[in-house]
């Protein structure tokens, strides 16, 4: 079909131009709404690739860990929980694992 414009009639009969598109939001404003309220509803957790300072060997992680997660080889402690999401110990890096 065709696109109307993007506008809006108040009722005095002005038209006036809509500030934000409603119906192709950014992913940036997508990302900053919360989970239930976006287009299409998706979680705000995620599963990564941390890399282990002391040994490099690498460990999966989930982003919102409860428990102290610690290196499967060395033992040293990957992240430690918060409220919300996990803090990983300095030095860490990660990568977030493709969603499916």
């Amino acid at each position: 079909g065709v696109c109307q414009s993007q506008h809006f009639t108040d009722p005095r009969g002005l038209i006036m131009p809509l500030a934000v598109d409603l119906l192709h939001p950014s992913a940036e404003r997508l990302q900053g709404e919360h989970k239930l309220k976006r287009l299409v509803q998706s979680p705000n957790s995620y599963f990564m690739d941390v890399k282990c300072p002391g040994c490099v060997s690498i460990s999966t992680v989930f982003s919102h860990a409860q428990t102290v997660v610690l290196c499967s080889s060395c033992s040293q402690v990957l992240c430690q929980p918060t409220g919300g999401k996990a803090r990983l110990t300095e030095g860490c890096s990660f990568r977030k694992k493709k969603q499916f």
